[in-house]
């Protein structure tokens, strides 16, 4: 081989190994969850969703913040106490995360009340006493309606069929799991009804852990 030719192989193997890897999983930027596939600094330019600044109180009358999410990842939904359709299933499977990743510093799971008229944070807590959920870093939080449902439908686009143009007077509803990196940044959607789904997230979870870790 010619010093020119093993030259110019040289250069492109170079640019080929500094080039930053592409994330396994994707990115979302708007609410009809079109995937981008990018590496971290890509997406630092090109996805500029982010989930905003937030502050609710938990199960323990404790001020919860989106301070509380930096460099770690979260898993979000949107359930209510007295629901007896799919919010049991939902916190049934959300449990499976949480034994994943009991009391985890790098992983927070948070369940928004969507009745937070109704759900105070003592009823948050008998609720999740009732489930046997006493993790450190899983959050059932309650707050002002209106700030409940702008967040989940502008911020993590939780009914993605409507997204942020649904009437935020109408009853929010979901069955999904919003999956999001330590940069705020929306990576996943799962149906929180099914196993299945949940299983995923957990796997999924772990590979944005690794890539925390390995930062």
């Amino acid at each position: 081989m010619s010093r020119a030719i093993f030259f110019c192989f040289s250069v492109v193997l170079f640019f080929f190994s500094c080039k930053e890897p592409v994330s396994e999983l994707p990115y979302y930027n708007t609410p009809d969850f079109t995937p981008y596939f990018l590496s971290e600094k890509e997406a630092e330019k090109k996805i500029t969703h982010q989930i905003p600044e937030f502050q609710f109180l938990n199960q323990h009358e404790k001020l919860y913040s989106s301070k509380d999410l930096e460099n770690k990842i979260h898993v979000a939904s949107f359930i209510f106490t007295t629901c007896v359709d799919i919010c049991p299933k939902m916190t049934s499977n959300m449990k499976i995360v949480g034994n994943l990743f009991p009391n985890d510093s790098l992983v927070e799971i948070l369940s928004f009340s969507v009745t937070p008229w109704i759900d105070d944070s003592k009823k948050l807590l008998n609720y999740a006493d009732f489930y046997k959920i006493n993790s450190s870093n899983w959050h059932f939080l309650t707050g002002k309606k209106a700030a409940i449902y702008s967040l989940a439908r502008q911020s993590y686009f939780a009914e993605e069929d409507f997204g942020f143009s649904k009437d935020s007077a109408q009853f929010l509803h979901t069955e999904h799991f919003i999956l999001v990196d330590h940069n705020k940044k929306i990576r996943g959607i799962y149906n929180g009804t099914l196993r299945l789904e949940a299983e995923q997230l957990a796997k999924d979870m772990l590979v944005l852990k690794n890539e925390l870790s390995s930062l």
